[in-house]
């Protein structure tokens, strides 16, 4: 095995599972092992489908000593146990997000990682996507001037329209489930939060799943939060699980003293991105590299799921620090952890963590 080769394993075999072993495919120094599950039904399809082995639990998983790195795919209340136990099992580790629910416990996960000399990174990655790379060019040469505000949108609709399993996503909340996307970007391109201030309410308490069960939500449906953040940046963010993505209010814009420039999507690689002068009309800008889709089957992507773990590859055989990091994730849960303090006090609350930046990618520096 080459420097450059991990050998990966999936834990969680839910929609997410698939997306990320089809973007590994391209790969040939990206080895998938297999999978578990709490289902091990569920792990014996998905690898009947992607290949490798259906480990009976994580234990198996962990025991199997040719795994370099765990993709962590479980429900979001489960993230900070399954990261734990893969640490202490002496594996690196890539988590879907959010990395906790509560800062105490994803600084402990950073903490964790940096004692035993492991690697933690975490989604959101799409800040490493073609077209938000092209936006943070932009920003970085002055393009927009100074960007004093940024407007960033996400209505990701009704989760119980799409997903046979709605229950885990309105118990963690729209912020914390959607509202990480645009809060990675806007500290990726301009640095560290320091204060928010937030409104949230339950706009449609009552639900039906698609097999007509009703069911209750008690977490916020719709949260808008103003972040203040260290360079002087005022991010307003809203979040929506009522909203669908039909709306007219998506992606993010960011406001300068010469420019506006508008990033149509926090999530797709290959979405659009323009600029106006101040008062003037948008025009589209080319991309710095073609934008990133991928076709399987039916399946079309413009997300490349498993991107970060491609760079911690590339990171691991070139002794630097991936991309993707922990602590800026740990970061960003601050951040949503104070913005529902900011709802229960009705003030603003102070974010005091910080990180290290990362870099753009190589193609778009």
């Amino acid at each position: 095995m080459s420097s450059h080769d991990l050998n990966v394993a999936i834990v969680g075999c839910g929609n997410i599972a698939g997306p990320y072993a089809a973007t590994f495919q391209p790969y040939g120094h990206i080895h998938l092992l297999g999978a578990a599950d709490i289902d091990p039904a569920r792990a014996r399809a998905f690898v009947a489908e992607y290949g490798g082995i259906a480990y009976p639990t994580l234990d198996d998983l962990l025991a199997d000593e040719r795994v370099d790195v765990v993709i962590n795919l479980a429900i979001h209340h489960a993230h900070p146990e399954v990261i734990t136990t893969c640490l202490h099992a002496g594996k690196h580790v890539h988590s879907e997000k959010p990395l906790a629910t509560t800062y105490a416990e994803a600084k402990a996960l950073v903490d964790l990682a940096e004692a035993k000399g492991l690697r933690l990174s975490c989604a959101p990655i799409t800040f490493m996507g073609e077209a938000q790379q092209t936006a943070w060019k932009y920003i970085r040469e002055g393009a927009p001037g100074v960007v004093r505000v940024v407007y960033a949108e996400v209505n990701w609709g009704r989760i119980e329209s799409w997903h046979p399993n709605p229950g885990p996503f309105y118990e963690v909340g729209a912020l914390f489930d959607v509202g990480v996307y645009p809060l990675t970007l806007v500290t990726t391109f301009f640095g560290p939060a320091r204060r928010v201030s937030a409104y949230g309410t339950v706009v449609s308490p009552d639900r039906v799943t698609k097999e007509g069960l009703p069911f209750h939500i008690t977490t916020p449906d719709r949260v808008v939060a103003a972040v203040e953040l260290a360079n002087g940046t005022v991010v307003r963010l809203t979040t929506s699980f009522y909203v669908g993505h039909h709306s007219k209010q998506r992606g993010l814009e960011f406001h300068g003293d010469v420019a506006s420039l508008y990033l149509g999507s926090f999530q797709n690689f290959d979405d659009v991105v323009e600029i106006a002068p101040y008062g003037g009309r948008y025009e589209p800008v080319a991309l710095v590299r073609e934008g990133y889709r991928l076709q399987v089957g039916d399946c079309s992507t413009a997300t490349e799921w498993g991107r970060a773990v491609v760079e911690m590859a590339d990171a691991i055989a070139m002794n630097r620090p991936q991309r993707a990091t922990g602590a800026q994730a740990a970061h960003v849960v601050e951040i949503c952890e104070a913005i529902h303090g900011s709802l229960r006090q009705g003030g603003p609350v102070a974010v005091t963590s910080s990180f290290e930046p990362p870099a753009p990618m190589p193609w778009a520096q």
